[in-house]
């Protein structure tokens, strides 16, 4: 076992040391005025199926969010139509710089939430999900300490015990 891990954790040091030297550079403002644009797009779209209103009424559900869809897409227009134009004219643009190591990590645990939120819906057991989230950043964060663990896994049960049990919480 012991080798699995340290097998595992050079793996992951050496595609860590690939990924630190890998830097991505991007015009901001205009991949932001094309993603809000896209993100309007999208509301205005979804918004029928989410948002059911009667035709008689004057101010509905819709109307505050319709108008800020519009909003956003207007802007979105503007700022990427203002980027465009500086990029036609060989204006310099705002870029921003991200390291792929530090987006990679990022997503890592964006991923262990939701497989934590996901295992707690199935299971309709909120201390599994707390279980998992519990020992997935302790392996993430490389911690060698096994009462860590212990004290991780003991505190995670009985926090839910208590809210379950005693206290009648049903997450």
């Amino acid at each position: 076992m012991k080798d699995f891990i340290a097998n595992a954790e050079k793996k992951l040091d050496i595609w860590g040391e690939k990924l630190e030297k890998i830097n991505i550079t991007y015009p901001a403002d205009l991949v932001t005025g094309v993603l809000f644009l896209a993100v309007s797009v999208v509301i205005l779209l979804i918004m029928p199926q989410q948002v059911v209103v009667s035709e008689k009424d004057l101010v509905n559900g819709r109307a505050f969010p319709t108008m800020l869809a519009y909003l956003m897409m207007a802007m979105s227009f503007v700022l990427t139509g203002t980027e465009l134009v500086k990029l036609i004219t060989r204006k310099p643009l705002v870029t921003k710089t991200v390291n792929a190591l530090v987006e990679v990590k990022s997503l890592v645990i964006i991923a262990i939430l939701i497989v934590t939120y996901l295992l707690a819906k199935v299971t309709d057991l909120f201390v599994v999900g707390g279980l998992f989230c519990a020992v997935a950043f302790l392996l993430f964060f490389r911690c060698r300490k096994k009462s860590y663990y212990a004290i991780t896994v003991t505190a995670a049960v009985l926090i839910w015990v208590v809210f379950r049990f005693v206290l009648g919480v049903d997450f």
